[in-house]
């Protein structure tokens, strides 16, 4: 019994020497990456970016794993349930701070992740149809105002990001508007050239600066922090009288909880570094998108559970259910 005891005790002690030894080889093995959404959109180019980094950093293949459904729920369901080794991490977005409040999350955004570094952020904005009677804020509100529920405004879903930006600015507003959701940003952008929709909620330029740029729409303000290089002359909605109306559509990577400390250090310094580089900042900012200030995997954590908060509050007082 004593010896049974004795092997069972020094198996125990070896376990830790077991985890630091795999932690320090990492990694000797392919990574998968694992992107909440379909192949070809913006949130796809941000993962294959962070691919790439990896990749060059570390010498290894990286292999790109798309799993969209559920609005980017089924893809954070798998991640979470990966095996904590480092050989599973994924894109984490802004879905993780707003699907728990649905009611429709199979993840807890607290406990199964562990946060490595945030990345960039996307340019949500607000667009008219060409012949809507106002071309700022302030002039969409007073027609709102004189107009309650009669304008119809466009976002590709409820509970989308483009859905509570425009909750949050009609609370900020006063206004009432009514929301037409649509299955995509593309049928969206086409009925608000159409006239079926007056106005339009966009969470990235990816569809939007084409039409923009072909008078087919008009601009009224960008819902960033700052304005858009690609539209310079577009004021941001802080700047037109709505300094709560800055909405940031984030994107940043991931492993499931659990993952040695070491490794997730690893690779926030890899992104960190890779996201310094102007022609990686150059291609982001083609679709619109920004390089977020890098955050430490605790500063990016406590980013992820302030909008957890900021969000919870918008879709408690806007009563919003998921479909």
């Amino acid at each position: 019994m004593n010896k049974r005891i004795f092997c069972l005790a020094a198996a125990l002690c070896m376990v830790p020497a077991l985890t630091q030894a795999q932690s320090t080889d990492w990694p000797n093995k392919p990574i998968r990456l694992i992107v909440p959404f379909p192949a070809g959109g913006p949130t796809d180019m941000v993962a294959r970016e962070a691919a790439n980094i990896l990749r060059e950093e570390f010498k290894q293949t990286v292999i790109v794993d798309n799993k969209p459904g559920g609005n980017g729920t089924l893809g954070h369901s798998v991640l979470a349930k990966s095996p904590a080794d480092g050989y599973t991490i994924g894109l984490l977005v802004i879905t993780v701070a707003i699907a728990p409040h649905l009611g429709n999350a199979p993840f807890d955004t607290f406990k199964d992740f562990a946060p490595i570094s945030n990345m960039v952020a996307m340019t949500p904005i607000m667009v008219a149809n060409t012949s809507a009677p106002f071309n700022t804020l302030a002039e969409l509100t007073s027609y709102a105002k004189a107009n309650p529920d009669k304008l119809a405004y466009g976002t590709p879903g409820v509970a989308s990001v483009p859905h509570l930006a425009a909750e949050l600015f009609q609370m900020q507003s006063g206004t009432q508007l009514n929301h037409i959701p649509y299955k995509g940003a593309t049928q969206q952008i086409q009925d608000l050239i159409g006239g079926s929709t007056q106005l339009d909620f966009q969470s990235s330029l990816v569809v939007a600066m084409p039409q923009i740029k072909a008078e087919r729409i008009k601009a009224l303000a960008v819902l960033s922090d700052k304005r858009s290089p690609q539209l310079p002359n577009v004021p941001t909605a802080k700047e037109s009288g709505y300094p709560g109306l800055v909405v940031s559509p984030w994107f940043g990577l991931g492993a499931p909880a659990g993952t040695p400390a070491d490794i997730v250090q690893k690779m926030h310094a890899a992104i960190a570094k890779g996201l310094a580089s102007k022609d990686l900042q150059e291609r982001f900012a083609a679709i619109g998108a920004s390089v977020h200030p890098n955050k430490s995997p605790a500063e990016f954590s406590a980013y992820i559970r302030a909008e957890y908060e900021r969000w919870g509050k918008v879709i408690k007082a806007a009563n919003i259910k998921a479909e």
